[in-house]
């Protein structure tokens, strides 16, 4: 049998990359690329055995039904990367269109996110959870995947709850929206 190796070498998180960046598009521009693209805004929340932490998110992806598996980014030099690194389990805290302070909330470095007013409790594994989300999904780290200065969760989806009848805080073009619904015909 022949194994085939490919050409992209595995660079340990532990040593540092001995090759040139690789070449594309100025960080800035990226930027500027991405705020023109509207996405959900979510909250992962996880405890790694050292208490709650959490960051909002919006690189939510759905990637499988069957088995049902989501993804997220999280960067590697944020506070909270130490903490899912150690973790097995999260919640993705789905916010509705009112909660755009418990976005900023948790995008904000330095602070105690889960400091009042933060409510929040613990699912029965543990898993902290913000109250008053428009819904939750409870995941089952699967594989983190290393990219860039990032890195990507995939998780499968164990559990959930939905609030069906609230809009979902959406942001685009470097600030917070909301859906809003069709005039009726």
């Amino acid at each position: 049998m022949t194994v085939t190796v490919s050409s992209y070498a595995a660079v340990r998180p532990s040593e540092p990359a001995t090759t040139p960046a690789a070449p594309g598009i100025a960080p800035e521009r990226f930027k500027q690329a991405f705020r023109r693209y509207p996405a959900g805004v979510v909250v992962v929340t996880a405890d790694g055995g050292g208490g709650p932490v959490g960051f909002t998110a919006t690189s939510l992806s759905s990637l499988s039904l069957d088995p049902p598996l989501v993804s997220f980014g999280i960067g590697t030099s944020t506070s909270s990367w130490p903490h899912i690194e150690r973790a097995s389990t999260a919640v993705v805290n789905f916010l509705g269109a009112e909660q755009q302070q418990l976005a900023t909330t948790f995008a904000t470095s330095g602070i105690d996110r889960f400091a009042a007013p933060t409510r929040w409790r613990r699912l029965p594994g543990g898993e902290p959870v913000l109250d008053g989300v428009t819904g939750w999904l409870r995941l089952t780290f699967q594989s983190v995947v290393p990219a860039g200065d990032h890195r990507i969760v995939v998780a499968r989806a164990e559990e959930s709850w939905l609030d069906e009848a609230r809009s979902p805080l959406l942001f685009h073009d470097g600030s917070y929206h909301s859906i809003r619904p069709a005039p009726d015909q």
